[in-house]
Formats: C-alpha cells, structure tokens, sequence
C-alpha cells in the first residue's frame, strides 16, 4: 500500500442546466465582481448568444467590456492586448465566455493582468507558479458555449509562443473559475464541425486520463462515465443540434474530461499541441486525428484497463471491439482518417517531421503516456497519422 501516494484536486461550483445563463448577474455579485471583462471568440461576439448574453448585464445594471481578440490557438499577443483592455477599463473579474480558446484566455487575462513578471516565468514546470502573486489574480466566471476542452473547470491555460510556434501550458490553482455557468442551450448553435471536434476532445481527455499510469480511482471513475456519455450522445448532438438532452450529457463530458486529466494526459495530446502550433488546426479534431493510431501504440500497456471500458460501455470485443468502436465513431462525425487528408498540403520533410517529434516529447502531456513516449516514437506516430497505417 505505500505505493498508493497521490495528489487529487477537484473542481469548483458549477451551476448546470438549461436557461440558467440567465443567473450570470447573480453569480457575479456572489463572486463579488462589479465590473468583469467579457471574454470572447470573434466568431462568437458576432452572434445573437453573445448579444442576449451582454443585454443580460445591461438590463441588471452591470458594468462592462468586451474583448474578442481572440485566435484559435491563443497566442502572447492575444493576451497582453485583453490585459490592457482589461487594466483600461478597470475591470475587476473577467466573463470567460465561449470554446476552449476564450475560456483559456480568459482565465489568463484575469491571471495576469496584474502580474509583474511576463508569463512564461509561470509556465506548468514544477512549482514555477508559486512565483505568481496570488493576491491580485482576478475572479473568474467562466461560461462554456462548446462541450470539448472543460476548460471551465481547469487550474490552467495553453498560450502558444509566438516566436517558437510552441504551445505552452500557464498554471494556477487561482486560474480556476469560481464559479461555472454549464447551459447547454448555449450549446445548440455549434456547427456539425464543431460539435465533432469539441465532443472528440471531450473523448481524449476521458480515454488519456483512464489510461495514463499513476493511482487516481476518482479520476478513472469520472474518465470512465465519461467515455460512456461520448459513445452515447456524440452522435445524437452531431445528428441534431437541438437534441439538449444530449447537449447536456456531452456538457457533462466535457467537464468530467477535464477534471479526470488532473491524472495525466498522453500522446494524442503531446502530438496534436505541435500540428495546432505549428498549422493552427482546430485542437479536438487533431486529437481526433491522432487517436486511433496512438491507441494501437500504447497497446501493450493498456490492454486490460481498454477491456475493462470496452465493458463498461457496451462495446464487444475487447480492446479490438473498442479499437473498431473509436474508426466507426470518427467515420460519423467525419473525421478526417489521417492528416494530409485534415491538413491542406500537409507533406513535411524529413526535417519538419523531426521538429514535430522534438516538440512532441517535451511536451507536458507526453510524460502521462502509458509507454515512454520518445523521439522514434513520436516518429513513427506521426508517419503512421500520415499514411493511415493501423
């Protein structure tokens, strides 16, 4: 038994159900900000949501702004310009509003606009986050309107440097959100695309956190329902985009994803952070790319623990049967099977293929695999996303 030493943090108050962004003014006044920055995706500040969402505020008197600078794989200057709105107009707490990309940066901007150090000192190595002043992080309330990166209930955000192409995770136990608004009526304008690539990176963090190595029964509960809810529902919301019943199972997913990889994630996740750096592709679609191929390397050490789920969810076959289980599930949402068919004129050199390998392995999620994950076998990984060789 002395083996069984570990570290479980768990997440924050979540407000969950259909129609209940319309407590967004309450929730800021028990959070005690006056006078938040709404963070947004351009996209997304276009559309009647954010309108009903912001005349919410209006019509309760709340003082705001609104910032939609936002790239879909947030880069540094994504976050110093938020910063500077955000100290321009005295805000007090941040709205993290939309996909994973403004729930990110927003979490950041609260974090470190008041922060006298740049942010790559806070990068998640070790305890690099105790050198961030703890008393002037800003509240968060953070609102998902996609069911995907359960960045809502995460401690951390992923900023990608400019100058290196390199994604990098920001972490704070502060970053997490005080409290989070789950309203899957928010959730039924998500494009079939989006439905897909969000609801595959729900499945990943699932399937990476109960396979990565380490003693977290807590996590391997909540990733195991998880899968099951995906399996279940994933297909229903991408069918129908009005079917809230599974809206609301696939938002339920999305958070428990991201409360199960506090255990660790893996080689989808070390892959698909270089291809989203570097080619600036949508991030659960390129997991949803990759997992196939990185489900038949790990293989050998996961064999068990997959037959166990397979069970679970009612998949025959073993690890076969949920092997076959994840292609056919891919095939109805339309993933792409390999990545010159996801990525447009994707065909690296040598030379591209090595620098991918090399940010691969040095990527934080890389060390949760279940087998080593090292420079060849990020290679050979790669080269099989490529030729579509299972």
């Amino acid at each position: 038994m002395t083996r069984l030493i570990s570290k479980w943090n768990y997440p924050t108050t979540i407000r969950f159900g259909a129609g209940r962004i319309a407590e967004l003014p309450e929730v800021l006044r028990e959070t005690g900000i006056a006078n938040p920055l709404f963070v947004t995706d351009p996209g997304l500040a276009k559309l009647p949501v954010v309108a009903s969402t912001l005349k919410l505020l209006a019509d309760a008197g709340v003082a705001h702004g609104v910032f939609s600078d936002v790239k879909p794989n947030p880069v540094e200057s994504n976050l110093y310009a938020g910063v500077e709105v955000f100290k321009a107009g005295g805000h007090d707490g941040v709205i993290a509003f939309g996909g994973g990309s403004a729930l990110d940066l927003g979490k950041l901007i609260a974090f470190q606009a008041h922060q006298s150090r740049p942010v790559w000192d806070f990068e998640d190595i070790g305890d690099w986050w105790t050198r961030a002043d703890a008393s002037r992080i800003a509240p968060i309330v953070a609102v998902p309107t996609t069911a995907g990166t359960g960045s809502e209930v995460g401690r951390a955000g992923v900023l990608t440097h400019e100058a290196s192409h390199t994604k990098k995770v920001i972490f704070h136990p502060k970053m997490m959100p005080a409290i989070v608004i789950a309203d899957p009526e928010l959730t039924a304008g998500m494009p079939p695309f989006i439905t897909a690539g969000t609801g595959m990176d729900a499945l990943a963090h699932c399937l990476e956190a109960y396979c990565a190595p380490g003693y977290h029964p807590m996590a391997d509960g909540i990733a195991l329902e998880g899968v099951r809810l995906v399996f279940e529902n994933l297909p229903k919301a991408f069918a129908d985009g009005s079917d809230l019943t599974a809206r609301a199972h696939m938002m339920s997913a999305a958070a428990m994803g991201a409360t199960a990889f506090q255990k660790g994630l893996g080689a989808i996740h070390s892959l698909s952070h270089p291809i989203g750096a570097l080619y600036d592709t949508h991030h659960g679609m390129t997991n949803a790319v990759f997992m196939p191929y990185v489900l038949a390397f790990n293989r050998s050490a996961i064999e068990t623990r997959i037959e166990r789920l397979a069970a679970y969810c009612g998949i025959a076959g073993g690890f076969d049967g949920f092997a076959d289980a994840v292609l056919k599930l891919r095939a109805e949402l339309g993933v792409p099977r390999t990545l010159p068919s996801f990525i447009d004129g994707f065909a690296p050199d040598q030379a591209r293929k090595e620098l991918i390998a090399d940010m691969a392995i040095v990527d934080p999620t890389a060390g949760g695999n279940p087998i080593e994950l090292t420079r060849d076998g990020a290679l050979s990984l790669l080269n099989d996303a490529i030729e579509g060789k299972l």
